[in-house]
Order: C-alpha cells, then structure tokens, then sequence
C-alpha cells in the first residue's frame, strides 16, 4: 500500500485515481475546485491545490501549461517525492509541434526544477478509456515508465501493476523525449479520427 497524492482533477486524474484506489492504496486528490476533486473517487480523500501533500508518489495529472503553477504552490515540498509527469507539451493550438525545446521533455524541465524530486515520465502514451478499461484493442493497457531513480519506479510499478494494468520500463528520464513525441503522434491520430479516444497504442509481446 502506498500513499498517493493526485493533482488534477480531469480524465486522466480520474482514471489514474481508480487505478491506484483498485490495488488498495490511499489517494487523495487535490485540484482547483474542491467540489470536482471529491467527485473523482468516493474512496480518495479531496482538498485544494495549496494543501498539504499527503502522498510520497505525487502524480501531475494536469495539462503542460498548468504544471509551472502547481510547482510553484509546492515550491519546497516536493523534495524526497517520486513526481510522475504525464503532460504532452503539445501546441493545442495548432496541433502541429510540441512546444519544449528541442530534444528536451516537460519531464526533464520538471526534473530541472525540482532536483530534490525523483522524477518519472509515465502515462502520457494512455488514453483515460484505456486505463479504465485496462485493454487497448485485444492487449492489456501498458503504461510505459521512463526515469533515472529504479526505487521510484518500483514503486510506481507496483502501483500500476496493482490496478491490472501493465507496466514496462522505458528507460531513463532521457526516454521522456521518445515517450511525449509517440504521445504526440497518438493525440493527433485520434484528434484527426484515425483512431478513437477508446483506442490508441498497444504493446504485444
């Protein structure tokens, strides 16, 4: 059992929420809005961005633009947490570029900014229906880890392979490049309805 703390409150928080809350760990969940925080898992606890974190894996489940506030609010009190990143630095306006500098990550700015922090690039290749549904087509849903901490992301797997889904080693945090280019790629596929939002990338063995 371990301590989690999400913050976001969106489909990707919710879906990750269920996941850990599935494999017997304690969730809370913070966002913006209280009321959508609590609506998110009737066995998670809810409060605020600003409150205090209650978990020592703290997953980021909100949009790149909406990260540097988050760190900011936290500024100090993430040191000694495993931090996951799932955001895909993608320009939504035109969907046509990621907007990181070129052969860096949002992970890596994240692992920049908070050097106290164990930082994992993970869940930014998986759709919220996948990770509810915990198959992708006829595979089982795989949420692939990158990261330069192992103990991180044994707890992380841990966590992941509690909920029934996959997990799988990725590499280190360099990979977060490589893993938000192919989340890239799966976003405008679906957004040009060349796959569903139910859908997207599987990995057979």
């Amino acid at each position: 059992m371990t301590d989690i703390t999400i913050i976001g409150a969106g489909n990707m928080g919710s879906a990750i929420a269920a996941v850990a809350v599935a494999g017997g760990n304690v969730v809370q969940v913070l966002a913006r809005d209280s009321d959508k925080a609590a609506a998110v898992n009737p066995q998670s606890t809810a409060g605020v961005v600003g409150d205090a974190i209650t978990g020592d894996i703290v997953i980021l489940a909100v949009p790149y633009g909406a990260m540097s506030p988050v760190l900011e609010a936290y500024a100090g009190q993430l040191d000694g947490k495993v931090l996951v990143d799932l955001a895909n630095p993608l320009d939504f306006s035109t969907f046509d570029s990621l907007v990181v500098a070129a052969g860096s990550s949002s992970a890596a700015e994240i692992a920049a900014a908070v050097p106290g922090a164990s930082v994992l690039k993970a869940f930014n290749t998986n759709f919220a229906a996948t990770l509810a549904s915990k198959a992708v087509g006829a595979e089982k849903t795989t949420v692939l880890i990158a990261g330069d901490d192992a103990d991180a992301k044994a707890a992380l797997v841990a966590v992941v392979e509690g909920g029934n889904l996959k997990a799988v080693d990725a590499g280190s945090l360099k990979r977060a490049h490589e893993l938000e280019a192919l989340g890239f790629l799966q976003l405008t596929l679906a957004a040009g309805e060349k796959t569903s939002w139910t859908g997207g990338f599987a990995l057979a063995e």
